[in-house]
């Protein structure tokens, strides 16, 4: 389960930016997990729980979005969702393997006091 991991990582940026601001509480994050992260919502959850015990985010709630995948078609120049696993520009029909979002997990923000 890397999300343990990856909700280490994510939970330290956020510490690091309440420390750095003096706050003494988090009250909610928000991370938008792209559709090709390779990261299960409800495993990051579970990891959450388990990583933010005893921190100042022990309280606070955590809010995923999830981010669609967007195709960039270098014959059209056109951005698309592909609307399966074959990334064929909805415009021209040409294969597109330019994926310009959804793949990254990411800290959007932050509510601390």
């Amino acid at each position: 389960m890397h999300e343990i991991g990856l909700m280490q990582a994510a939970l330290a940026v956020a510490l690091d930016h309440a420390h750095a601001q003096g706050a003494r509480q988090i009250h909610r994050l928000q991370l938008h997990v792209g559709e090709l992260s390779g990261v299960d919502p409800e495993a990051l959850a579970f990891a959450f729980t388990v990583v933010s015990s005893g921190t100042l985010a022990e309280k606070a709630e955590l809010e995923t979005i999830s981010v669609p995948v967007r195709c960039y078609c270098s014959s059209c120049q056109h951005l698309f969702q592909p609307s399966g696993w074959v990334y064929e520009c909805p415009h021209c029909h040409q294969l597109s393997a330019d994926i310009r979002q959804g793949r990254a997990l990411e800290l959007a923000s932050l509510e601390i006091s």
